[in-house]
């Protein structure tokens, strides 16, 4: 066998995406120079915003001052701008507050300042300024059952925007007539910058109708206000169209395809031939693993599309619908079906891990899969197919001692999978 640990191997993989991913990494070579005369205001919000408000301290030549918010656990000291944790993939009081806050601190902006925005995956909980006449116990039932639905975070970050204060450009526009710069980590499949954190300071071209549809899609109760400023049309939000964007301008600095490029270099560093199957696979997690296997087997029987050894890699954002009352995140899912397909079929190992070392809402950031899990988990009287159908991942992994916790990774492309066939 060419590698003497498959686990480690593939942790030394997922450890290489998430170091191409960082805010140290990918963030100095896109910040500007400071205004000649203006302030230099840092706003933000996101999984990895304070690790890249972290950043911009370290590299920022000029006076500055601001405030970022991140999820709880995932803050990182800084000097002059400052950090609040709210909570997530709900969101709370605190994340409203810091919202307002923001809000606020970008008012009576000259055309001489400039605003630096720093945005990442999971902005869209922390950044929880619901929109007049619609409270924030409302946004939460909306965002816990969008999470449950199955629904895909373009579908719930347009729900999101045309219910909120701050999302969908809102925050950009607040700035004028300062120049803004938002600067993103992308979590979302396709890397559309409108979508991630819902956009706060990028127009929007979603409407209220696109909203209401996705509610009625997933069978979501719609209180009487919402339908009404949905259908209203009160909850527009500002179109690509408008002048006022006209000084705006924003840079992806770190994406899914960064990360797995990384790893398949360290796999191919290691005499492991890699293959990327795609940066943006969505769908439900358990059809996705059960994809993934069938594409491993098919390796280790016929050995096509691939010869082994070697790894495959793949990213994007798959979804959940919660039909049991267990615990685990999408990945944990994924691997559950990934594990029940396989059997313990030799010489296939595999790890799924969310970049940001949180897989929903759990403590830890995925898991691993070896041929020997099958034996284990029948020893414990685990059936991996009975646990799929109760969402429960997490408990099955954890059970086995193969759940990967990594803590806060402070940066997020979101998921991260590889199948090791030998």
């Amino acid at each position: 066998m060419p590698i003497s640990s498959p686990r480690e191997f593939l942790n030394s993989l997922y450890q290489a995406a998430v170091d191409a991913v960082s805010a140290e990494k990918c963030l100095p070579a896109f910040l500007p120079e400071p205004p000649r005369h203006g302030r230099t205001i840092v706003i933000g919000a996101g999984k990895g915003a304070a690790a890249m408000a972290h950043t911009v301290e370290q590299h920022w030549k000029g006076e500055l001052s601001g405030l970022v918010v991140t999820r709880y656990g995932h803050g990182v000291p800084c000097e002059k701008i400052e950090v609040i944790e709210a909570a997530h993939p709900v969101p709370d009081i605190a994340g409203q507050q810091a919202a307002a806050r923001i809000l606020q601190m970008v008012q009576g902006l000259t055309k001489d300042d400039l605003v630096l925005c720093l945005i990442s995956g999971g902005g869209s909980a922390l950044l929880a300024l619901p929109a007049e006449g619609i409270t924030l116990e409302q946004k939460q039932a909306i965002n816990k059952a969008l999470l449950k639905s199955g629904a895909a975070i373009s579908e719930m970050n347009c729900v999101r925007k045309h219910l909120s204060a701050i999302k969908g450009g809102r925050l950009g526009l607040a700035c004028a007539p300062a120049r803004v710069i938002t600067l993103m980590i992308s979590d979302v499949p396709g890397d559309d910058a409108s979508i991630i954190a819902s956009g706060p300071t990028l127009p929007d071209d979603t409407t209220c109708a696109d909203a209401l549809a996705i509610l009625r899609k997933y069978a979501i109760a719609i209180p009487d206000n919402i339908e009404t400023h949905l259908q209203s049309g009160q909850g527009e939000t500002p179109k690509s169209s408008d002048p006022r964007f006209a000084r705006h301008e924003h840079h992806i600095i770190a994406t899914a395809q960064h990360a797995l490029d990384a790893a398949a270099y360290q796999a191919r560093t290691m005499g492991i031939a890699a293959h990327i199957l795609s940066d943006g696979i969505e769908g439900e997690a358990r059809d996705i693993g059960l994809m993934h296997a069938a594409l491993a087997l098919q390796v280790t029987r016929k050995s096509q599309p691939f010869p082994k050894p070697c790894v495959i890699l793949s990213g994007g954002e798959t979804t959940v619908t919660v039909r049991g009352n267990g615990r685990g995140g999408r990945n944990a899912e994924f691997l559950l079906s990934l594990a029940a397909t396989l059997n313990g079929h030799p010489g296939i190992y595999a790890i799924a891990c969310d970049t940001d070392g949180i897989d929903g809402s759990e403590d830890n950031a995925g898991a691993y899969y070896e041929p020997a899990s099958a034996q284990r988990a029948m020893t414990l009287n685990l059936s991996p197919k009975k646990m799929l159908e109760n969402n429960d991942g997490y408990g099955y992994f954890s059970a086995l001692g193969d759940l990967i916790v990594s803590g806060p990774t402070r940066t997020n492309v979101n998921d991260f999978r590889v199948i090791l066939v030998l």
